[in-house]
């Protein structure tokens, strides 16, 4: 909670830095990069940064965070907080680094809003700040002891044993592991992030979700190619489809993750399109292999069969579930050789299909399509607390904090 001293002053400022957090965020990190070249390296992002999103997540969070100090005290945004500490466990990000990020975000307060921060407005944000931290640095601390690991030993090398095409633009790797360090099972829908060393020589981390469960001696992960669009092509991406071969070695972190598969035995409801059937593929494996008996309704919606990633093991996957059923839709036309429930011509509607009552709901793909489907549930009286998404990359939507 903020202190009585800090809370008005944040009210008061909070519009100010609010409408400007966006500018902060972006001379924060263009000032900690000339200070601190070595972040570059294996920590962000740099496409995120080049195209800004890693900079608006930033901000976003910030805000969201202040927000909540302000107007729901004693309540934090766990939801928020809990994906920031598994992205940065998997990272390796170290409880130092936050003195770093505080000296030079300060900095960008100050440089940004000029003389509108006097001291006492300088000690306020400075309180919030370090109020986010630690409960990040203690989530953090947590999550590296659960795995038996510091920051430091989160990475290890694993050799690609399989390529799988899946589709033009979607490739699956299955690696095995080189050493004699156990293999803790991952949990299901959690990802890893892959440290690529890039042509330039600096190395680029990406998340990919795991996409089978763990036998304790191999990994899955199914990685679909960014192309351009006007843009520039996803580096890492590009990378692996393109260099990566049988028999290379890839660096991998730990599983990590906070959209898990519920373990309370509701029923499950998986609603994703394109490549965001990727962590859905990995709970549905981890059910099968848990020989799971619960209602599962799994909805997938493509441009067509063949871009539909992971079809052959998803419909193989719900065929061996007892109580599950698979429910499609493609923008092409109605026409599939999968054994779904039902295939529909278009953009998936929940009213195409009967939903389970007292279901837990989970969403990946692209973000209107997140947004419009949760949009919908909500109208049908779904609770948002039954309702978790995974978001690809820095989470731009943040829907669980408002």
């Amino acid at each position: 909670m903020l202190s009585d001293h800090a809370r008005p002053v944040i009210e008061a400022t909070l519009p100010v830095v609010g409408e400007n957090i966006v500018e902060i965020a972006s001379r924060f990190y263009r000032h900690m990069f000339e200070n601190h070249p070595e972040l570059l390296d294996g920590i962000f992002n740099r496409g995120n940064q080049a195209e800004g999103a890693q900079q608006q997540a930033l901000a976003g969070s910030v805000a969201a965070f202040a927000s909540f100090l302000v107007n729901r005290p004693g309540e934090l945004p766990d939801h928020l907080l809990n994906r920031i500490a598994h992205k940065h466990t998997s990272l390796g990000i170290s409880p130092d680094q936050y003195q770093i990020v505080h000296d030079n975000l300060m900095w960008a307060i100050v440089d940004v809003l000029g003389d509108a921060v006097t001291p006492e407005v300088a000690a306020a944000w400075d309180e919030v700040y370090w109020l986010m931290a630690n409960v990040l640095i203690n989530q953090e601390r947590g999550l590296y002891s659960a795995r038996g690991v510091r920051p430091s030993t989160v990475w290890r090398e694993w050799e690609v044993e399989q390529r799988i095409q899946e589709t033009d633009d979607v490739v699956t790797f299955i690696v095995k592991r080189v050493d004699d360090r156990l293999v803790k099972a991952s949990l299901p829908g959690q990802y890893v992030t892959v440290k690529a060393l890039m042509p330039d020589g600096v190395h680029q981390p990406r998340q990919y979700s795991l996409t089978a469960a763990d036998d304790g001696e191999h990994r899955q992960f199914s990685v679909k190619r960014v192309t351009g669009g006007g843009k520039p092509a996803g580096e890492v991406s590009t990378l692996l489809h393109d260099d990566v071969a049988v028999g290379d070695r890839l660096t991998l972190s730990l599983p990590y993750g906070d959209v898990v598969l519920d373990d309370s035995g509701r029923p499950v409801v998986f609603a994703s399109a394109g490549v965001g059937i990727t962590p859905m593929a990995g709970m549905l494996s981890h059910l099968v292999k848990a020989h799971s008996g619960l209602p599962i309704t799994v909805l997938h919606a493509d441009a067509r069969e063949q871009s539909f990633a992971l079809r052959s093991q998803v419909d193989r996957d719900v065929a061996a579930l007892p109580n599950a059923s698979l429910h499609l839709w493609y923008e092409d036309g109605p026409e599939s050789t999968l054994a779904a429930a039902s295939v529909h011509a278009g953009f998936m509607s929940v009213d195409d299909v009967d939903l389970p009552d007292g279901a837990v709901y989970y969403l990946c793909g692209p973000l209107p399509f997140m947004q419009a489907l949760r949009s919908a549930l909500l109208e049908r009286g779904v609770p948002a607390a039954d309702i978790q998404y995974e978001v690809f990359g820095p989470d731009l939507w943040q829907a669980d904090v408002a």
